[in-house]
């Protein structure tokens, strides 16, 4: 991987699932309480295999999958009282009407309690999230490739963003 850098992204080439699920590991050790992960991208991006990584990086034992069907999966993190939300807004409907099914869903509660959202299809809810998040865009370039480009919305973002390219890429910002 070559990442391409800017202070607030970071835009490089997954190879694998495994080397997306690392990226998700590495990213989880930087989470805090509260943080907001939004993954956008088509259908097999590589969204959920990316959640998987994080949820390995919290210490999660737990398979996390797709909550496609029930929107929202929640684990706990082992030893602590903060817990993983994996939040999946594909099935919301069109703009009109998702903001107030996602507020059927209690989404706010999520998105502004002491967890750590992982949500994919943020899209359909963009103006319910936090002003401050990181914003996360999975692309295929063949059956294993995947592009990925991070996006840092607001400083604890940014600084992510800094311990991640240090941290993956042995980069210093």
């Amino acid at each position: 991987m070559v990442p391409i850098l800017t202070q607030d992204s970071l835009d490089f080439i997954s190879h694998s699932g495994s080397q997306t699920e690392r990226i998700g590991l590495r990213l989880a050790q930087l989470c805090q309480p509260g943080d907001v992960i939004c993954l956008e991208g088509p259908l097999g991006a590589g969204k959920t295999c990316l959640t998987k990584g994080i949820g390995r990086g919290l210490d999660i034992a737990e398979p996390i999958t797709s909550p496609t069907f029930v929107l929202i999966h929640e684990h706990r993190v082992p030893g602590s009282g903060m817990r993983l939300f994996h939040i999946d807004l594909y099935r919301l409907e069109e703009a009109a009407s998702s903001r107030a099914e996602a507020l059927g869903l209690g989404l706010d509660e999520y998105l502004y309690g002491d967890g750590v959202c992982v949500i994919e299809w943020p899209e359909r809810a963009r103006e319910l999230l936090p002003p401050e998040h990181l914003w996360i865009t999975l692309g295929h370039i063949d059956e294993n490739k995947r592009r990925v480009c991070i996006k840092a919305i607001g400083p604890r973002y940014q600084q992510m963003i800094s311990q991640l390219r240090k941290s993956a890429f042995g980069l210093e910002s």
